[in-house]
């Protein structure tokens, strides 16, 4: 510990009060630094799992050698305990009822299809201010170009392809970051174990021998770190532009349905449209906090109607003023749109990549609803009835060119007007909800793999896991979007920021899934780069083309998406460095063993929990504690809150124990692992009767274990002598000898447990087990230990970068990410712990 000065400096100790068994409990206002703890402090039950028995070993039968097994090979324990979890139960998440599937597409027009649904407010608006209409091949040109995109992006690429990409029902970038990672090791932060690939919700499909692209492609992933990095700044860009899509979106709607008072009410000019799409704004990020169902279930009805009326709509205007415009059917008038207005209609892609914003939140959204709900909805609703307004829109301005600036409103009949204004205004402010929902589950995701500040999250259904709320969040996507109105005043200017940040998520959609394709479906590789080659292609057409209106607005969702990715970037870089830090310091184990059991102070009743985020070994932290403190508890238990790249860790899964150093220490090492989409449900009170009854059911298996070892080896010992004596009378008794070979998985590779049919094939003297004095000693030692108490042992840690670091590192470290730590969520209050049972030591870190 001496020669450790220079990286890990001792800070103060916070005491405060003291407990009934003789050991001072910290409490005060310190933070612990369980960096990896869910910020909810809501309950909220599980999804409902069922739990099947399944039997997937193997037995074979034949002649037992002594050379087969002499002593049971020994593995990790957490491994051990993994495999036995993963071996007797699997999981699989409830099938959804047809009709549960039909509320939920209900629910869904409500929240991810508001954003596509309000579109034909504003798209022929900022088309045809680029290029005016002179002939009918404007017009029908422009349909085509809108009813191709829609039926390429939002149908053919979202609702048939990328939507099955999801993480057992999670969608957005970061669920595809986390499927990347269970295949390869890309995960920046180095804290993965062999135990987590038994979780039952992994479900590895792993590459099959004659399929050897896969594999190279994990290898070449998993080498390069510089590619490591690629990838997750390509997500954390992707994630970046959602939540700038989250702060234009609500402005972009509601201004746009605002807008359609100027034509019907005399002085309502543009200050007039600010201030009343102002307090609409208000309203809709007021209603957040009462949850993405009940807001899903008051704005679907509200929707319908509004689809509804679309559709109706667009119809009465087909046969009322041009059916013709059905010719636009044919893409060969794209191609007579570009060949006629040239650079106006490469513009004119910047209006025309409007009709699909909002196409992200169906894949962004999946985790509040189910595939076949959104695929229900868009199928059979959303995209019949968008086609029908935009026809007659078209067919309208076949007849009536000179009102394409308010061509939706002109286009409603008369009687009509001030009906479908209120449908269209409340449609408006709903089509905000799909981008804010988004943004919610994005920030939860990064938060859950490391690459988001802590903040409060509250799980707004007891149902519906997916369903959250993030208050910090919520209230800044108010202040900017009050801001981007207030600022920009015209929708025309909006419009032009808003397609960058619609194509920017979409292109790192496109990259992601084509990953996956060739990674983990192993689909065949003409067909997993025909995706890339047809969808990113087009992608990459519109992005040119709203780039060139940069200076026009267009660097608004730049500005916050470099803004946002240099927060993720910032905490997903400092926590690995103080990961690294943590692994470097560790406690030696001979520096254990030379304190002796007592650990060189006074072992006191009662359980410590000593929070760290290390999967392995001693944290320095420990050393501290010892330092500093007169005495130590009976049982130390270092946990470790460690989130899986999966949506849910099942509860008999969630703990995995190893024993530190010998018996007589009372020391053990618990990780409990966690989904990306798991919340910390239960209270510390019931952490801890959780833990302790995981600690039993280890200690008992453990001996368990051990038993069965030494009465095999006493066995072989006993066959070999047998053998060895049968053959001197010239025969072979073990040939005689019928027993399952030590083929079994949980066997040969565990060391430990043993399955039914093999323990049968064995006397009855080899599989008793004499109750262990040493076992009951420490089940009573341990009880014990949990009538005196439980106290938290938190590292209040900060990160300095050394003195020769570079400018740089010293810049994001020293003040950046320690912003960001000193403003975030403390690991305390995650946890609901009395500041009474907390003790705290504080560490700083040289990276």
């Amino acid at each position: 510990m001496e020669g450790d000065d220079d990286r890990i400096e001792e800070s103060s100790v916070r005491l405060v009060g003291s407990s009934n068994d003789g050991i001072v409990d910290g409490g005060g206002g310190g933070v612990g630094e369980s960096r990896w703890v869910d910020g909810s402090e809501v309950d909220s039950e599980s999804p409902p799992w069922s739990l099947l028995d399944e039997n997937d070993s193997s037995q074979g039968y034949g002649s037992m050698r002594r050379r087969l097994v002499k002593k049971p090979k020994s593995v990790d324990s957490f491994d051990v305990e993994a495999m036995e979890i993963a071996g007797a139960h699997h999981h699989h998440s409830k099938d959804l009822s047809v009709w549960q599937n039909l509320a939920l597409a209900f629910q869904t027009l409500g929240v991810v299809y508001g954003d596509l649904g309000t579109s034909p407010l504003y798209v022929f608006t900022d088309v045809f201010s680029k290029v005016p209409i002179r002939s009918e091949v404007d017009v029908l040109g422009a349909l085509s170009l809108v009813i191709y995109t829609i039926a390429l992006i939002p149908l053919a690429k979202y609702v048939f392809v990328v939507l099955k990409a999801n993480d057992n029902g999670e969608g957005g970038t970061f669920a595809l970051y986390s499927l990347i990672c269970r295949y390869a090791k890309v995960n920046m932060l180095p804290n993965r174990q062999p135990a987590d690939e038994n979780i039952s919700s992994y479900r590895l499909k792993l590459p099959t021998p004659e399929l050897e692209r896969a594999l190279n492609i994990k290898e070449t992933l998993e080498k390069r770190s510089s590619l490591k990095t690629v990838l997750l700044l390509l997500v954390l860009t992707g994630t970046s532009m959602v939540i700038g899509d989250g702060i234009l979106t609500p402005a972009m709607s509601v201004m746009s349905a605002v807008s359609g008072l100027q034509g019907e009410i005399s002085d309502f000019g543009t200050s007039a449209v600010v201030v009343v799409s102002i307090i609409i704004l208000l309203g809709i990020f007021s209603i957040q906090r009462f949850g993405t169902g009940k807001v899903g279930f008051m704005f679907a009805p509200v929707l319908a109607l509004w689809f509804f009326s679309l559709g109706a709509i667009g119809i009465y205007n087909l046969v009322k003023h041009d059916i013709s415009v059905l010719k636009a059917l044919n893409p060969a008038y794209i191609y007579f749109f570009f060949k006629k207005n040239s650079s106006a209609a490469w513009s004119a892609l910047g209006g025309c990549v409007l009709c699909i914003t909002g196409a992200e939140a169906m894949f962004a959204d999946l985790g509040h609803f189910s595939v076949q709900s959104i695929q229900i909805a868009f199928t059979c609703v959303v995209f019949p009835c968008l086609l029908l307004a935009y026809m007659g829109q078209a067919s309208y301005l076949m007849k009536y060119p000179d009102s394409a600036s308010r061509i939706f409103y002109d286009s409603v009949p008369g009687s009509l007007f001030w009906p479908v204004f209120v449908i269209a205004t409340l449609a408006a402010m709903i089509a905000s909800q799909a981008m804010i929902s988004a943004t919610f589950s994005c920030v939860k995701q990064a938060m859950a793999l490391g690459c988001f500040p802590r903040l409060k999250i509250v799980h707004t259904s007891r149902k519906l896991m997916g369903q959250i709320y993030i208050p910090i969040i919520n209230y800044f996507l108010m202040i900017m979007c009050i801001i981007v109105v207030s600022i920009f005043r015209r929708t025309t200017d909006i419009a032009n920021a808003y397609g960058i940040a619609e194509v920017g998520v979409m292109i790192v959609s496109t990259t992601l899934v084509t990953l996956v394709m060739l990674l983990i479906w192993r689909t065949n590789l003409f067909l997993a780069l025909c995706f890339p080659l047809v969808f990113g292609s087009i992608e990459l057409i519109y992005l040119s083309a709203v780039l060139s209106k940069i200076l026009e607005g267009g660097w608004l969702p730049l500005a916050f998406a470099t803004f946002f990715l240099c927060v993720m970037y910032t905490w997903n870089y400092g926590s690995v460095l103080k990961y690294q830090s943590e692994v470097r310091e560790k406690i030696s184990m001979d520096f254990m063993l030379e304190l002796g059991s007592t650990l060189g102070t006074v072992r006191v009743p009662g359980i410590g929990l000593l929070y760290n985020e290390l999967v392995q070994g001693v944290p320095s932290i420990f050393g501290q504690f010892l330092l500093s403190l007169p005495a130590i508890h009976s049982t130390i238990v270092f946990v470790c809150i460690k989130y899986v790249p999966v949506p849910v860790v099942p509860q008999e899964e969630r703990f995995l124990f190893r024993r530190v150093c010998p018996k007589d220490y009372h020391m053990f090492r618990c990780v409990a692992r966690y989904g990306y989409k798991d919340v910390r449900k239960e209270g510390h009170h019931v952490f801890e009767q959780l833990l302790v009854e995981s600690l039993e059911k280890f200690l008992r298996r453990e001996a368990q274990d051990l038993a069965i070892e030494s009465n095999l080896n006493e066995y072989f010992d006993n066959v070999s002598e047998r053998s060895r004596d049968s053959g001197a009378a010239g025969g072979d008794g073990t040939d005689e000898l019928r027993v399952p070979l030590m083929h079994d998985r949980r066997l040969e590779d565990a060391g430990s447990s043993i399955s039914e049919e093999t323990s049968s094939a064995f006397p009855s003297s080899v599989m008793s087990l004499d109750e262990d004095p040493s076992l009951e000693y420490e089940l009573s030692a341990l009880r014990e230990a949990m009538d005196s108490g439980f106290t938290y042992l938190l590292a209040h840690g900060d990160v300095r970068a050394k003195k020769n670091s570079f400018f740089f590192k010293k810049l994001v470290i020293n003040y950046f990410y320690a912003f960001l730590r000193k403003n975030c969520r403390a690991g305390a209050a995650n946890m609901s712990v009395p500041h009474m049972n907390i003790l705290q030591v504080g560490m700083t870190y040289m990276v």
